[in-house]
């Protein structure tokens, strides 16, 4: 039987990353290019400077990714892209690249969503089963997603203003942590107590949506007052009263959609997955669903990466879901919302 050889590309934001993925479950490479440093002294990921850290490191993963897996572009199955959702110009560097190597080599274009990468790097760990749920948490996005079937995606509830680590980033500038600050906040706040009480927005009402803003800005506003007073706060304290509430929204929305939506797994997806407070309250949470088992992303593979993508993109190569030379980004891209949806 012939090899299932599909060469994929991520570059959404500020990773760089080429991977040949066999069958869509066996990582042969997974080349990344981060751009942390140049990015920490602005606090954040400027989009001109990741375009142009796309640009002179791309052709480097391919030629890295091809050499490490030990085949050659006769050996590919298929290419796969994202195209969206993302930074506008970076998603541009890897869908010309994308597309250019397919044409040139006539192999088939395979376009993914970033977040069904996200979804399928499940697909490492064990084969996805169906129903499913995917609780996706990263520095753009926080949502919840249905997948009655095979690549079938419908957005339950998202977030309303910042995603989740958005909000991460922007406390960990007022705590005087370089970008990015997830992972720093995470260990601050097994350190600490929750002793300030910050709110837990819509944590209460009826539906699966999330709001990170009105939280951000209670925090912001609390080391505020402290510094106009004098007083001296305790960071992880205020560590662990930030995450406490950033789960317990996560956590509660999650078990009123299992409860609406029985399904086989949930699973834990995107850049803020790797968090220890997530990953320990859904664990807790899940003892209570008997027939759902709860999928953690592999560490390695929470952050950006082309192995998801060429996960995604196996899957679509079997439900021929397949692009031609007009292939552009598309930054805003999204699933579908649920039928039942309010929206």
């Amino acid at each position: 039987m012939a090899r299932n050889l599909i060469l994929a590309f991520e570059t959404s934001c500020d990773e760089t990353s080429v991977a040949v993925i066999e069958d869509g479950n066996q990582i042969l490479s997974n080349v990344v290019a981060t751009q942390i440093k140049s990015h920490q002294r602005f606090g954040g990921v400027v989009p001109e400077v990741a375009s142009r850290h796309h640009i002179e490191q791309i052709t480097i993963c391919v030629k890295e990714a091809l050499a490490e897996a030990q085949v050659t572009y006769s050996d590919l199955t298929a290419v796969a892209v994202t195209y969206g959702p993302g930074l506008v110009g970076a998603l541009l560097i890897g869908v010309t690249a994308a597309k250019t190597i397919a044409w040139a080599h006539n192999l088939p274009l395979i376009p993914v969503n970033h977040i069904a990468g996200h979804i399928y790097a499940a697909r490492f760990v064990q084969p996805v089963e169906f129903p499913a749920m995917a609780l996706v948490v990263s520095g753009g996005h926080t949502e919840l997603v249905y997948m009655p079937a095979e690549n079938q995606f419908e957005i339950i509830g998202e977030t309303r203003d910042d995603a989740a680590g958005e909000a991460y980033d922007k406390i960990g500038r007022v705590l005087g942590i370089n970008y990015p600050a997830g992972k720093t906040v995470d260990e601050w706040a097994h350190e600490g107590q929750d002793t300030f009480n910050f709110p837990r927005a819509m944590d209460k009402e009826d539906n699966f949506d999330f709001s990170f803003s009105g939280l951000k800005s209670a925090f912001i506003n609390t080391v505020h007052h402290a510094d106009q007073i004098g007083e001296t706060l305790n960071s992880q304290d205020l560590a662990a009263s930030f995450q406490a509430a950033v789960v317990d929204v996560l956590a509660d929305k999650t078990v009123k959609a299992l409860q609406q939506y029985p399904v086989k797994e949930l699973i834990l997806a995107g850049g803020v997955a790797a968090n220890r407070g997530i990953r320990s309250r859904l664990q807790q949470e899940l003892k209570a669903f008997s027939t759902t088992e709860l999928v953690l992303a592999p560490l390695a593979l929470c952050g950006d990466n082309a192995a998801m993508i060429g996960a995604v993109g196996e899957v679509l190569y079997r439900h021929n879901v397949f692009a031609d030379a007009s292939l552009n980004a598309n930054p805003g891209l999204e699933f579908e919302w649920a039928a039942d949806s309010e929206r």
